[in-house]
């Protein structure tokens, strides 16, 4: 999911914000104002979250 996170994240359309609390880093993408998708990284652990029907959310070169 590492790609689409990235195409999610790089849409001028959708809105992010990053938090960091020590080791912990959690990105949130948003789209008009909701939550789509999340990615947190705890040390070297990386997991990715997504709404379902996340894939409408993807521009046409994910797809």
């Amino acid at each position: 999911m590492r790609s689409a996170f990235d195409n999610l994240r790089l849409n001028p359309l959708h809105g992010f914000e990053i938090d960091v609390n020590g080791d912990k880093q959690v990105v949130k993408i948003f789209r008009n104002e909701q939550l789509i998708a999340k990615k947190i990284t705890l040390k070297k652990s990386i997991r990715y979250f997504a709404v379902k029907g996340y894939l409408r959310y993807l521009t046409a070169e994910e797809i």
